[in-house]
């Protein structure tokens, strides 16, 4: 009971202080006397016997109590932070069985694997870098660049995050900031043959964007396209496709009029692209000029996306999942 009383006379020590320190309304004033005489009569104590004191008024005591608490949080905190010796070697087995995927072209599985080692330990960069591969190489270039950038995050001297940033930059048609990420790498690794040329890529690729007019077909790079044999041969599937052949016969003919509607860029430029490559050999036989293919692939690619807008976003799918040019074969 003795300590009871101690910790009420505490108690109604601090309402005392805060009565004298004024700033508080009558009202608020008032409420504290009533509780001070309420515990008072509780406990049968008065403030006056100074026998009931401790060495530390309440506030010292809470303030105390409330900082170990903090510390013991703190430390407990980030000890269960730190990944176990357990934790750690099933990692690196898990990014081992990812590198062995990588081998064998299973990227989906590589994936998952490095996933799991993230889980274990998300502060290792090579983990994310990893994964940033593998993303690239099933075409999904803005999953590699969110790796790359947390990879980058962990350690700012990884020189291989910053090549394959600029590799999914460059996959994405960013050169100018794909040529900023392999300029850092080759700081980094200034004897990777494979950054220099993917650097001069990269950097000749911008030269040809900034270059052409307008960027090309709603930024198309037109003559990459035609000197490609894979978009060629894909142009030419496409080409066999009946609704096209319609098409370019109603177009010929006269059959479609003028469009009044609006096309979408991404659109027109993929039709665009894919009309100028087929009829490149009609022009050269007909002696056309290249505005005036540019002309006919742009009213191509309205009469398309008015006529079929789907098979419009197949062909904007079949040449976004178009492999990036890159040089060497950078392995996890």
């Amino acid at each position: 009971m003795a300590d009871t009383k101690r910790l009420a006379f505490s108690i109604i020590q601090f309402l005392h202080d805060q009565l004298s320190s004024g700033g508080l309304s009558s009202d608020a004033q008032e409420s504290l006397e009533v509780a001070i005489q309420c515990l008072e009569t509780a406990f049968g104590i008065s403030v006056e016997d100074q026998s009931l004191a401790v060495s530390q008024s309440l506030p010292e005591v809470f303030a105390s109590a409330t900082k170990q608490t903090g510390a013991t949080q703190d430390k407990t905190s980030s000890s269960s932070d730190l990944p176990s010796e357990e934790q750690l070697a099933e990692a690196e087995h898990l990014k081992t069985d990812g590198n062995n995927q990588m081998k064998v072209e299973n990227f989906s599985a590589a994936i998952e694997f490095y996933s799991k080692a993230i889980q274990l330990n998300p502060q290792n960069a090579v983990y994310y870098c990893n994964r940033a591969a593998a993303y690239s190489k099933l075409g999904n270039y803005a999953g590699a660049v969110q790796d790359c950038e947390r990879a980058i995050g962990i350690d700012p001297n990884y020189s291989k995050a910053y090549g394959r940033m600029g590799l999914a930059l460059a996959s994405l048609n960013k050169y100018s900031e794909a040529v900023c990420y392999y300029k850092k790498a080759l700081e980094l690794d200034p004897d990777n043959d494979t950054y220099k040329v993917n650097l001069q890529i990269a950097e000749q690729k911008m030269k040809e964007t900034q270059s052409s007019p307008a960027g090309g077909l709603g930024g198309v790079d037109l003559a990459g396209l035609l000197s490609n044999p894979g978009f060629m041969n894909m142009a030419s599937n496409l080409m066999n496709n009946p609704q096209v052949q319609q098409l370019m016969s109603g177009m010929m003919s006269g059959t479609y009029g003028p469009m009044g509607g609006a096309t979408s860029p991404g659109a027109a430029a993929a039709a665009a692209a894919t009309a100028t490559a087929t009829t490149t050999t009609t022009t050269a036989t007909t002696g056309g000029d290249l505005s005036s293919l540019i002309q006919a692939g742009q009213q191509f690619a309205q009469q398309m996306q008015q006529q079929n807008p789907e098979l419009i976003e197949q062909l904007r799918s079949q040449m976004r999942s178009r492999p990036p040019s890159s040089a060497g074969n950078d392995e996890p």
